[in-house]
C-alpha cells in the first residue's frame, strides 16, 4: 500500500514520509454518514500525519429516511456490513485510539439509538452519535490546514449526504 501524508504538507515527498512518522501509534478515524461509511488509520510525523489505511463505502444509511422517519433494514445491514470491515481494519491495524462518529442520519432517525445499539451489539464498533455543532467543529478542524496561511477568515462548507455546516472561521 502507498503512504500518504495528511496535513499541510500533503504534497511532500513518500520516502521522507516513511522515514518521519513513529508506528507506535496509531489513530483511527471513523464517519459514518447519511451516504458513506469512511475510516482513516494514521499515524504521527513530524509535520502531520501518515495514513497507513483508509476506506470508503457508499451505503446510503439515510435511504428512505425522509419518508419514513426511520432507517430502513436494507441499509442498516449494508452499512453494518461496511462496518464490520472497518472494525477488522482498527483491530487487525492494533489502532491505539478512535473516534467513531455517526452524523445526520443517526441523528434524525427515529431509531438512530437503536442502530447505533446494534452495530456495537454486531461490531464491537462503539460509535458516537455526534450533534450539528461538534460536526461543525471538526470540519472546522479539517479545514483549517488547508486555509492560505495570510488568510485572517475563510468560509467554509461541509456538504454531506443529510446535513450541510457552514462555517465562519477567524484567525487572531
Amino acid at each position: 500500500r502507498s503512504r500518504r501524508k495528511a496535513g499541510p504538507h500533503s504534497g511532500s515527498n513518500h520516502s521522507k514520509d516513511l522515514r518521519t512518522h513513529r508506528p507506535e501509534a496509531l489513530y483511527g478515524a471513523l464517519d459514518l454518514g447519511t451516504n458513506n461509511c469512511r475510516l482513516l488509520i494514521a499515524t504521527p510525523a513530524d509535520q502531520g500525519f501518515v495514513v497507513v489505511d483508509a476506506f470508503s463505502r457508499i451505503v446510503r444509511l439515510g435511504e428512505q429516511l425522509g419518508q419514513t422517519g426511520r432507517l430502513s433494514d436494507a441499509a442498516m445491514s449494508r452499512t453494518i456490513d461496511a462496518l464490520r470491515v472497518c472494525a477488522n481494519k482498527l483491530k487487525w491495524r492494533k489502532v491505539t485510539k478512535s473516534r467513531l462518529i455517526a452524523t445526520e442520519a443517526c441523528r434524525m432517525a427515529g431509531n438512530g439509538a437503536d442502530f447505533i445499539a446494534r452495530v456495537e451489539a454486531e461490531t464491537g464498533l462503539a460509535l458516537e452519535i455526534i450533534d450539528r455543532e461538534t460536526e461543525a467543529r471538526l470540519a472546522a478542524v479539517g479545514a483549517e490546514p488547508l486555509v492560505e496561511a495570510e488568510a485572517e477568515t475563510a468560509l467554509v462548507f461541509d456538504i454531506g449526504g443529510g446535513s450541510t455546516e457552514v462555517l465562519w472561521l477567524q484567525r487572531k
